[in-house]
């Protein structure tokens, strides 16, 4: 639980996560927004990948995530950069190397081909998903058919930046569909919970992000568009 604290700090000081009004795809009105998009620099690709493979790690010693994993897979895009930190700080935080690949969005049809970049997967391999959000889920179900065309592998699980918790288009959130759908179980980071809980009239920098009136505005969009856990 050490680096959850330390990540929701990361993701402000990046200005990757915020506070205020905005839009969703969906079109729902929401007090807070994350974008990945705003990481810019080696020093956050860096310390992005640190915490990225914290959460493996943690989830590998509690016996959820195999200890025999082949290789991480980033779709692209945003999936691709995560792949490759997490790569480097498995090998250097946790002495842990091991492969990585991603997707291209199209097909080469020159030199080597084929839409898989990076480690050549085989059949039998354990693949471990990393991406930074799941809205939908559509970035899975995209790329699960290339996964499956390069060769027959498991899809040990999916981590991502944050579970924020929203229903889909049903009464389920997108990572109980995938579940449900594709037996993948996902690792967040952290959830939405877990960043009220941990910024709540708590200072950083001198500044506190979720008051009371952002506190409440937050309670009430997640009463209305998110699946409460037990």
């Amino acid at each position: 639980m050490s680096y959850k604290k330390e990540f929701i700090e990361f993701m402000v000081r990046a200005g990757v996560l915020t506070f205020g009004d905005f839009t969703t795809k969906s079109g729902r009105k929401t007090p807070y927004f994350v974008n990945t998009g705003n990481y810019k620099t080696g020093a956050q690709a860096d310390k992005l990948g640190y915490f990225y493979a914290s959460c493996i790690i943690e989830n590998m010693a509690k016996g959820m995530i195999s200890e025999n994993i082949a290789s991480l897979f980033g779709p692209a895009y945003k999936g691709i950069p995560i792949s490759v930190a997490t790569a480097i700080a498995m090998s250097r935080e946790f002495d842990r190397d091991i492969n990585y690949c991603f997707n291209r969005k199209e097909e080469k049809d020159h030199g080597e081909g084929g839409k898989m970049v990076g480690y050549k997967l085989q059949d039998g391999d354990s693949v471990l998903m990393v991406e930074d959000v799941i809205t939908a889920g559509t970035a899975v179900r995209e790329t699960l058919p290339q996964l499956m065309a390069a060769a027959k592998v498991k899809v040990e699980g999916l981590i991502i930046s944050v579970d924020r918790m929203e229903r889909g288009q049903g009464q389920k959130t997108a990572i109980q569909e995938i579940e449900e759908e594709f037996g993948i179980k996902t690792y967040p980071l952290v959830t939405v919970r877990e960043i009220i809980d941990t910024l709540y009239n708590k200072e950083v920098d001198d500044k506190i992000l979720i008051d009371d009136f952002v506190k409440e505005r937050m309670e009430e969009y997640l009463e209305r568009y998110c699946v409460q856990q037990q």
